[in-house]
């Protein structure tokens, strides 16, 4: 009878321990798969960014293309919005002013150099893409703006 009631008592001390180690297991386990979905979610932000900071540049290119740049219209700039992204493109351009309708009737704010030699040079523009987001996990008042910035030269 004796050794039966000591029996008992490592018996509940054993489930104890137990139920403290699977605790312990399933608070390691609920904080790796909230790292892990966090990552995903900033993942997916960054993947996103990327891929309009893409679409938006070759958006720029057609605009610059079907736009006339050799006459007071010049397109300089591109802004966007899409579910929570703001985009803005900068475009410059880099050519004869002959390209660029001239020095005179050319409304063009972004010519980063019209010296060159050759008449027959293609018109290029160098695209910069800005595409800002907030942090979906970042639970401040003030979320954190993320900025992806990408820059193309592209010849006309």
């Amino acid at each position: 009878m004796r050794w039966q009631k000591k029996r008992d008592g490592f018996s509940m001390i054993t489930a104890v321990f137990v139920i403290v180690l699977m605790a312990t297991v399933a608070m390691f386990i609920m904080n790796i798969s909230g790292k892990m979905v966090k990552e995903t979610t900033a993942q997916y932000q960054r993947e996103q960014s990327m891929l309009l900071a893409n679409s938006y540049i070759e958006y720029a290119v057609m605009s610059v293309m079907s736009n006339e740049h050799n006459t007071s219209n010049c397109l300089d700039n591109i802004t966007g919005k899409y579910e929570g992204y703001n985009i803005d493109v900068n475009i410059s351009y880099i050519g004869n002013d002959e390209n660029l309708g001239g020095a005179s009737s050319s409304s063009c704010s972004r010519i980063l150099s019209s010296s060159v030699t050759t008449p027959k040079s293609p018109l290029n523009i160098i695209v910069d893409v800005f595409v800002g987001y907030e942090d979906y996990d970042d639970i401040n008042a003030n979320p954190q703006r993320i900025t992806y910035h990408k820059r193309k030269l592209i010849k006309i």
